[in-house]
């Protein structure tokens, strides 16, 4: 009998910021972990979080995630005070910070949070090396999306 090929499972992904791919063409993509405190981790294992209004900085040879929102729950615990829009450091390897802080710096690009999701048990996050969209461009992509979803319902008569 031949393997059978198993589909990642929908509860991988925690978050995604819908906003990155229609304002940035993505040229490169990292996987960064993150330092959390309890609640946060709590927070992600109810799906409550939001990328929307996030950005990715470099300071001081680090990269910071910042304004991402956690909700905290209800049953947060009662002797710690919880920030939801904290800046949470993002643990990556020192090579690629420094191709990050190059690419930034000298070429011009953003650092772009993608979708927050789960990987063997622990929360990591997508980091995209992003160029920034003009108009004309975004509305290239909306017409060639629209052109597709169209050639897809004549196919399909």
């Amino acid at each position: 009998m031949g393997k059978k090929k198993t589909k990642k499972p929908a509860g991988n992904v925690i978050a995604v910021n819908r906003r990155a791919r229609h304002d940035y063409f993505i040229e490169d993509r990292f996987e960064a972990g993150l330092a959390l405190e309890g609640w946060e981790v709590k927070s992600l294992r109810a799906g409550s979080a939001q990328l929307a209004e996030a950005y990715v900085n470099l300071r001081k040879g680090e990269a910071w995630l910042v304004g991402a929102h956690f909700s905290p729950l209800r049953t947060t615990s009662t002797h710690i005070k919880a920030n939801p829009t904290r800046d949470r450091k993002l643990l990556l390897h020192r090579h690629e910070i420094d191709r990050l802080t190059g690419a930034v710096e000298r070429k011009g690009y953003a650092l772009v949070p993608l979708d927050l999701h789960w990987h063997k048990g622990r929360a990591k996050l997508s980091i995209g090396l992003a160029k920034g969209k003009k108009q004309h461009d975004k509305r290239a992509d909306r017409k060639d999306r629209d052109w597709q979803r169209q050639k897809e319902r004549i196919l399909k008569h």
